[in-house]
């Protein structure tokens, strides 16, 4: 088994959106112009990035399990993916921004950075342990065109 742990990133995500939330609890919130249409567009943004990112998934019929990359049957480099290796964790820090953003919570900035550093230690890295090991020669060739994030 590759991976470090078994909290899958649905569940990191929401546990950071809890944090960021309750950091408006310490810190006033800040209130700007266009803060919930702007937060709103961001939302829809990282939203998109995860549904294409497991449209790609579904299309190649290879699995999403996250804690399961053992399990993928083909390395999927298009699409979404031609942007950036990590679609849908790209997209759970944008609905993090979000977040961050509608509660004017600008304390939410250094939890995005350590959700972002957290998760490619523990869900990336060894991801990308397993995909190295199971596509070898042709995973090195996507990891040298495509970003890790973006």
């Amino acid at each position: 088994m590759f991976l470090n742990h078994k909290i899958p990133p649905p569940i990191v995500m929401l546990i950071f959106i809890g944090l960021i939330y309750g950091s408006t609890n310490y810190v006033t919130a800040d209130v700007f112009p266009y803060q919930n249409l702007l937060s709103l567009g961001i939302l829809f943004f990282g939203l998109g990035f995860m549904f294409l990112g497991v449209r790609e998934f579904k299309k190649n019929k290879t699995t999403i399990n996250p804690l399961d990359p053992e399990a993928a049957s083909s390395l999927v480099t298009s699409g979404v993916f031609r942007v950036t290796r990590n679609p849908m964790y790209l997209g759970m820090s944008f609905i993090l921004l979000a977040t961050s953003l509608f509660h004017g919570a600008w304390m939410g900035l250094p939890l995005i950075i350590l959700f972002v550093v957290y998760i490619t230690l523990f869900q990336i890295r060894p991801e990308e342990r397993a995909m190295q090991s199971l596509f070898g020669a042709a995973f090195d060739a996507y990891k040298a065109k495509v970003r890790q994030w973006i």
